[in-house]
């Protein structure tokens, strides 16, 4: 994460409402061939365990159960023109963007685990979609979805470490941070530059 202490972000609720809110990351993990990475969906099963599965034939499976993985999540990033700021020729161009790391122990799930987190995940993500009738497994042929499911593997990570990256210029004075979310707002970039208004 970014050494910048004003840009550590410690808020642990609001980093899980931003993972519930995205979703989706990716999981990284040592194995003897390398470090590896999944790119995976994910759900809070409590405040302090992260749902996801992955596919049976992934290589990260062999070496998950009982590791350290690292789970990353990217939030709304943008390029920043060191001229927006309006305070002089000596800025540099930057990123401005929000960023987590959630690093923990990862647990094989059983079925009736795995099973949980499916419905978990698309309970979280159906519910986004109404007025559209929510979708459940309960649609489906029972044999199709066991069939289906027996190509997957659940796990959980048990969060251990919580690392939160907010870098939205709050290292600028007030008046430059602003304008530059004034530009990125004409850029249509609006998610950071909410953010950057925000910032503190």
């Amino acid at each position: 994460m970014h050494p910048h202490p004003a840009f550590r972000w410690e808020d642990r609720p609001a980093i899980r409402e931003l993972v519930r809110d995205i979703g989706f990351g990716a999981l990284f993990a040592a194995t003897p061939d390398g470090p590896r990475v999944a790119h995976v969906p994910v759900v809070w099963l409590d405040d302090e365990t992260l749902g996801f599965h992955l596919a049976r034939g992934n290589g990260l499976v062999r070496h998950l159960d009982g590791a350290t993985g690292l789970f990353n999540l990217q939030g709304p990033d943008a390029y920043i023109s060191p001229d927006w700021y309006g305070i002089g020729p000596d800025q540099v161009p930057t990123w401005n963007y929000v960023a987590v790391e959630l690093e923990g122990r990862v647990t094989r799930t059983d079925d009736d685990g795995l099973v949980a987190i499916l419905d978990a995940i698309s309970n979280e993500q159906e519910r986004r979609l109404a007025p559209k009738p929510e979708w459940t497994r309960g649609k489906m042929d029972p044999a199709l979805f066991s069939k289906m499911t027996s190509a997957i593997i659940g796990y959980r990570l048990e969060v251990q470490a919580w690392r939160g990256t907010l870098k939205l210029g709050q290292n600028k004075p007030d008046a430059a941070r602003l304008a530059a979310a004034d530009a990125l707002e004409a850029q249509g970039r609006r998610a950071v530059a909410a953010l950057m208004r925000s910032a503190k």
